[in-house]
């Protein structure tokens, strides 16, 4: 913890030096005790642009990360035109260029419209991406998933994978277990996930890429990967805030439920948090997928799949697992920075955010910046409010 007057210093006059003293920027931050922690970095956003502005944009995305205490993101290849080109990666980077406030880093498509039938130019947008995934599909051809890898592997880049089995959807939508059960509802089997996770940790085994797996959900999908480290395998994986904190027992008729994996069974929750301690899950990401207020509208069997999470991430873990003692604050931080940057070779530089983690509120999603206002946390109570992120020397966040 740090106080007001040692944050200024440090902002005026020593690892930011180059805010100069712009007080201004500091004026609510006056006679109180604050946590000053480096620039939270996500590796998992939908930030829907080119495409789908109505959903989001760079511009609001990138507000609302600063406003989390992000400042560096990874953007997701679900758009139109999906980044399979160089061609149509420039129409996002254009974008970026112009209306981003922290780094937003694009992904590539693995396959050509991420449809899973022709692999993307991978050779040219190598230098250009952060990594390749197809996220929001699985790569139900395992000799796609090997030759991407392959490629990826001779290019020095990460294949980041959504693992979904579709042969084992069956028209679900949330969980397969007892809510889905004893209310009407089509579930989702846990072996979508893990067991495409447990066929892409096989092939990453014989190919050598590094691979990461996107927001694990399942207590089998935690075992596979931990017993694939434990051979040596280059993997890493990620899961978000809402599997740690809910499970199927919080789920209500209600879209703001409704994200893609579904919220699984307690133990599943039990074991994420065991793989969270153990060293197992190397990150926490959002998969802040922001849809429009008609879209999630239409109750869990309808509404489309996603949900809200980069200005409450922060917030929610840190009174949901900081202060229960589940982690101490340096592991969060570690989780939500260090890790994904080191993975991903995300530098730090001087960026960070300042906190009062005192502070008590109310999750009021009418007031966030995203587009998106869909979260199953509306309405909790939590600790821990953001006052100033500073990107590069910029002040791209402050509360008023």
């Amino acid at each position: 913890m740090l106080l007001f007057d040692q944050v200024k210093r440090i902002c005026c006059e020593g690892a930011a030096p180059f805010i100069g003293d712009d007080s201004a920027a500091f004026a609510c931050l006056d006679q109180s005790q604050y946590a000053l922690l480096p620039g939270f970095c996500d590796v998992h956003v939908h930030f829907r642009e080119p495409g789908f502005s109505y959903k989001e944009t760079i511009a609001s995305g990138s507000r609302a990360a600063a406003r989390g205490g992000y400042t560096a993101v990874c953007a997701m290849p679900n758009l139109n035109p999906v980044p399979d080109s160089v061609e149509n990666l420039q129409k996002q980077q254009e974008i970026i260029d112009r209306d981003a406030c922290i780094a937003v880093y694009p992904y590539a498509a693995i396959t050509v419209g991420e449809l899973g039938k022709e692999l993307a130019d991978m050779e040219g947008l190598a230098d250009k991406v952060i990594a390749f995934s197809d996220d929001g599909h699985g790569v139900q051809d395992p000799s796609m998933m090997r030759e991407a890898m392959q490629r990826a592997k001779t290019l020095g880049k990460l294949i980041v994978a959504h693992c979904e089995d579709n042969s084992l959807l069956r028209g679900g939508y949330i969980h397969d277990g007892v809510y889905a059960k004893t209310h009407g509802h089509r579930g989702i089997c846990s072996e979508s996930e893990w067991g495409q996770i447990a066929r892409d940790l096989k092939l990453a085994a014989d190919t050598g890429c590094g691979y990461h797996v996107c927001h694990i959900s399942t207590k089998e999908s935690v075992q596979v990967i931990r017993e694939a480290k434990k051979s040596g395998v280059d993997v890493t994986c990620e899961t978000a805030p809402h599997y740690l904190l809910l499970d199927e027992n919080d789920l209500q008729e209600d879209g703001r439920f409704k994200m893609n994996p579904p919220l699984r069974a307690r133990e599943d929750r039990e074991a994420l948090l065991e793989g969270l301690t153990d060293g197992t899950i190397d990150m926490i990401a959002t998969d802040h997928a922001p849809h429009s207020a008609e879209e999630k509208s239409r109750g869990l069997e309808k509404s489309a799949f996603g949900i809200v999470g980069i200005e409450t991430a922060f917030p929610l873990l840190y009174t949901g697992l900081v202060k229960k003692g589940v982690l101490p604050l340096e592991a969060l931080v570690e989780l939500l920075t260090v890790k994904p940057r080191s993975r991903f070779q995300i530098p730090l530089g001087n960026d960070f955010s300042i906190w009062d983690l005192e502070k008590e509120y109310t999750i009021e999603p009418a007031e966030f910046l995203s587009k998106g206002k869909a979260t199953p946390f509306a309405g909790q109570k939590v600790s821990g409010r953001c006052k100033l992120t500073v990107f590069k020397g910029n002040v791209v966040f402050s509360e008023a």
